[in-house]
């Protein structure tokens, strides 16, 4: 989870129950976690009209739209805030075109007000700009509101409990990737004058901060990956260094094969790219472990 901008691991167990009142598992959803004062309302745009009747959006919370974004590889998320959210989420099926999806935040107890939404927009739109893993529609990144110290704990433990959440419907997006710490157990990618180091997690490939990408593209290189790698140059994610490209920050690619493509500038298998210091494949490596196992 995040707090107080830093990724914090949760380190006891948990519950989410997820309900569907349809029965349609690709339908509207009701998500409630264990010990949490908070209630979300997830469901695809085509289902707005049945979500208009749920009495959840018509108290005050904060939201999140997303979509595909512009470049095609990373999502475009929108977050709003409303005392009302129905009356903010009539708007945004008027004006917004590009989401596809939405979730809800409000309080069981209905004791979130105007202040704590605004509190959880400014924090989540800030993630998300720090993140830098999609493509904000908010176009500026509100300001925090004032709030005493007893409310401000309250709001950030909601907010905790909404970033444990959100990635239970998919959506990575407030989090920013930190490698391990154990850097003896990096993985190292060579190729064309360029090295970068990263880790295999189970949020996906993390590449350390200070790697370099190559900034030739192959003929052959495959469309999402060329794409991806212009989202992420547009994102500051990767700086311009005359010769190469280099990473500004931890970041988390979906997968090895991804990264690597991403960084040498063409398809590749990320299994066999990815080597130890013992020059071990990350196949091998796999393949080891499951033996073990």
């Amino acid at each position: 989870m995040v707090f107080g901008g830093e990724k914090v691991v949760n380190s006891q167990g948990f519950s989410v129950r997820i309900f569907i009142p349809s029965g349609n598992p690709d339908g509207l959803r009701i998500i409630e976690k264990s010990n949490w004062i908070g209630q979300g309302l997830f469901f695809p745009r085509a289902l707005f009209p049945e979500a208009r009747q749920r009495d959840e959006l018509k108290r005050t919370g904060v939201y999140v739209l997303w979509g595909p974004g512009e470049s095609g590889q990373l999502l475009r998320i929108y977050v709003g805030e409303g005392d009302s959210v129905l009356s903010r989420l009539d708007q945004h099926a008027k004006q917004k075109d590009f989401w596809t999806h939405a979730v809800v935040f409000t309080s069981k107890d209905q004791n979130l007000n105007k202040a704590h939404v605004k509190y959880l927009e400014a924090r989540l739109v800030q993630l998300a700009a720090d993140a830098k893993r999609a493509e904000l529609d908010n176009g500026n990144i509100p300001q925090l509101p004032t709030l005493s110290e007893a409310d401000r704990a309250d709001a950030e433990a909601f907010l905790q409990d909404m970033l444990l959440c959100l990635p239970i419907l998919g959506l990575n997006v407030f989090e920013k990737a930190k490698a391990p710490s154990e850097k003896s157990c990096d993985l190292i990618l060579r190729g064309k004058g360029i090295e970068a180091r990263g880790q295999d997690t189970a949020e996906g490939f993390v590449v350390r901060a200070g790697s370099l990408a190559v900034k030739d593209e192959a003929p052959s290189i495959h469309g999402y990956l060329k794409e991806l790698r212009r989202a992420l140059l547009a994102q500051g994610v990767f700086v311009d260094e005359d010769t190469h490209y280099r990473l500004t920050q931890d970041y988390t690619f979906n997968s090895p094969s991804t990264a690597a493509g991403v960084l040498l500038g063409r398809s590749v298998n990320g299994r066999t790219q990815w080597k130890d210091a013992q020059g071990r494949t990350l196949k091998e490596i796999q393949e080891a472990e499951s033996g073990e196992a």
